[in-house]
């Protein structure tokens, strides 16, 4: 005959364990599934520290691209106005030499005002500001025109007679519309 050993004489004769085997082995599942909790809290507690951290620079970053782009546009205003002026320079030295001359003929003044006239519609173009001229006979254009009377013509009605006074564009935008003389409808 065999010799028992202590698990035999508490296995019943159908092989399953033991009141008190099943009493260890339930604590020992509960032990594996405690630390296996514990392990996957510190894991996600892990995750939720980087997706923290990770959040805090994204925050960081957009506040300094923002400010980043304020300041460009800042200076994208201050820098577009000190071209403008730079531009326009040459202008007021040509006037101030013209006024130096004391003694200039009124042919001299002239070639001077043309040529200084040449040198201010030149800045204004590089600076993107255009002139609105619209020749006698043009459909009148109440985004780009501003009507000061009508009068009768033989031209089709709402046609741009004469210009009292031109008009600018500076970046497609209407800075002053031209003044101008329309024909009266029949």
């Amino acid at each position: 005959m065999s010799q028992n050993t202590p698990s035999d004489q508490n296995q019943n004769l159908t092989g399953a364990p033991s009141p008190e085997e099943q009493e260890a082995a339930q604590a020992a599942n509960e032990f594996d599934a405690q630390n296996s909790a514990q392990a996957e809290l510190a894991i996600l507690q892990a995750k939720n520290t980087e997706l923290a951290d990770s959040y805090l620079r994204a925050k960081a970053e957009t506040e300094n691209a923002r400010r980043r782009a304020d300041d460009e546009v800042s200076k994208a205003r201050k820098f577009a106005l000190e071209s403008f002026a730079e531009s326009l320079l040459p202008v007021a030295d040509s006037l101030e030499a013209a006024l130096s001359i004391k003694d200039a003929t009124l042919e001299q003044f002239r070639e001077g005002a043309q040529a200084t006239l040449k040198q201010l519609k030149s800045a204004l173009e590089r600076n993107k500001v255009i002139e609105i001229n619209p020749a006698a006979g043009t459909r009148f254009d109440p985004h780009q025109h501003q009507a000061i009377s009508m009068v009768p013509a033989e031209q089709e009605a709402n046609t741009v007679v004469s210009v009292l006074q031109k008009g600018y564009l500076i970046a497609e935008r209407v800075l002053r519309p031209a003044l101008v003389t329309v024909t009266a409808p029949k």
